[in-house]
C-alpha cells in the first residue's frame, strides 16, 4: 500500500502522462466525465525508455494548483490482487492512516488466489476500507486533494473494483484520479523511506507475481535489466507450502520461512538457476521441479521405512539421500 502511496508522494510535481491503461480498465475510467484521469505509470520496458508526452493545456493549470498546496493530501486505494488497502497521505510523506483487509481465509481455502473470489472480497469491504482510512486520519473526502489508485499490473478482476470505487469518489467530490503502475510504485518507496535516496539508483522488485531488476534514471524513466523467464518466486513459494501442506492463510512465503527456521540448510542440495547464463534474468520453474521431485524421494522413503524398520538404522548411518538411493537400486535389482 505505502509503494503506491510513495509514487503518488514523489512525483505529483512532475505528471508524465503515460496513457497505456489495460483495455479493461480503459473503458472503465474514460466515462469518468468531470475528472481527468491522469495516467502516472509506464510499464518497464527492456532496454528502452518512454518518452514523456505533455498535459493538454486545460489540464496543466489545473495540476499546477494542486501541486502548490503545501497541504496536499492524498488518498490511495489498492486492489491489485488479494488484499485490500487504503491509506491516506500528506505531500510531505506523512501517513496519516492505513488499513488493510486481509484475504487470508480465501488464500487457505484455495490454496492461493482465486480471481473471481478475490473480487467479491474487495467488493464486499472495499466502502468499509476506504472509509476507515479516512476516520483514522481525522478527515473527510472534502479534505482530499487527489485520490491515487493502482491501475496495474495485476489481475484485472481486482483492480476493477479499486478503480471504480477511485472514480466514483472523485466524480463526488470532484477530484483528479492518479493512475499508479503497481512495479514502478514498488521502485519509489525507497524514496519515501530514504529521503535522501537520488536518482540513478538499482532496484530489485520481488512480488508474488514479479521478479525485476531495474535501473531507475528519473521519474517514469527505467530501464529493466532482468526478469523471471518462466514462474516468478511467490509462484514457487505456494506451490511449495501447498505441496509440504503448510498453512496458506498467511501466503505460502511467510509459511515456508518460518518453517526453514527450524531447518538444515544442508540436508538437500539443489542446484543454482542461471548459474551459466550471462545476464540479469531468473528462473524459477527448474528449482520448483527440483523441490516437487526431492518432496516425492522424501514422501517415498518415510512410507519405506513405515513398511521396513530397519531402514531407519541405514538412514541414520547413510542418510537419507543414499538411503533412497540404495533403495531405487535394490527395487531396480528385484524388477
Amino acid at each position: 500500500m505505502l509503494s503506491s502511496l510513495s509514487s503518488t508522494i514523489s512525483r505529483l510535481n512532475l505528471f508524465y502522462p503515460k496513457p497505456s491503461i489495460p483495455y479493461s480498465l480503459s473503458s472503465c475510467l474514460k466515462t469518468l466525465k468531470p475528472q481527468p484521469i491522469i495516467p502516472r505509470w509506464s510499464p518497464l520496458h527492456s532496454l528502452s525508455t518512454h518518452s514523456t508526452s505533455r498535459l493538454s493545456t486545460s489540464l496543466k493549470p489545473q495540476l499546477e494548483t494542486l501541486v502548490s498546496k503545501d497541504d496536499l493530501v492524498v488518498l490511495g486505494i489498492e486492489t491489485s490482487c488479494d488484499d485490500t488497502a487504503a491509506a491516506v497521505v500528506r505531500g510531505n510523506g506523512e501517513i496519516l492512516s492505513q488499513v488493510v483487509s486481509s484475504q487470508a481465509d480465501l488464500l487457505a481455502k484455495y490454496g492461493g488466489v482465486a480471481p473471481k473470489m478475490a473480487e467479491e472480497a474487495h467488493s464486499q469491504v472495499i466502502d468499509q476500507v476506504v472509509q476507515e482510512a479516512l476516520d483514522k486520519a481525522n478527515l473527510t473526502a472534502t479534505n482530499l486533494s487527489a485520490v491515487a489508485v493502482t491501475i496495474g499490473p495485476g489481475l484485472s478482476l481486482c483492480l476493477r473494483v479499486g478503480v471504480r470505487k477511485a472514480r466514483k469518489l472523485a466524480g463526488s467530490f470532484n477530484l483528479p484520479i492518479i493512475g499508479i503502475h503497481h512495479m514502478e510504485a514498488h521502485a519509489l518507496v525507497a524514496r519515501l523511506i530514504e529521503r535522501e535516496l537520488q536518482f540513478p539508483f538499482m532496484a530489485l522488485l520481488i512480488s508474488g507475481g514479479h521478479n525485476l531488476l531495474i535501473l531507475a534514471h528519473d521519474l517514469g524513466h527505467y530501464i529493466q535489466l532482468g526478469t523471471t523467464i518462466d514462474d516468478a518466486i511467490g509462484e514457487a513459494y505456494d506451490k511449495t507450502a501447498k505441496w509440504l501442506g503448510l498453512d496458506m492463510s498467511r501466503s505460502g512465503g511467510p509459511a515456508l520461512e518460518e518453517l526453514a527456521r527450524e531447518g538444515d540448510a544442508e540436508s538437500i542440495k539443489f542446484s543454482t538457476p542461471m548459474k551459466q547464463h550471462k545476464d540479469c534474468n531468473f528462473s524459477y520453474a527448474g528449482l520448483k521441479t527440483q523441490v516437487r521431485l526431492a518432496i516425492e524421494s522424501k514422501n517415498i522413503l518415510c512410507a519405506a521405512m513405515l513398511k521396513f524398520p530397519f531402514l531407519r538404522q541405514v538412514a541414520k548411518i547413510e542418510g537419507p539421500e543414499l538411503t533412497l538411493q540404495l533403495l531405487f537400486s535394490e527395487l531396480q535389482y528385484c524388477i
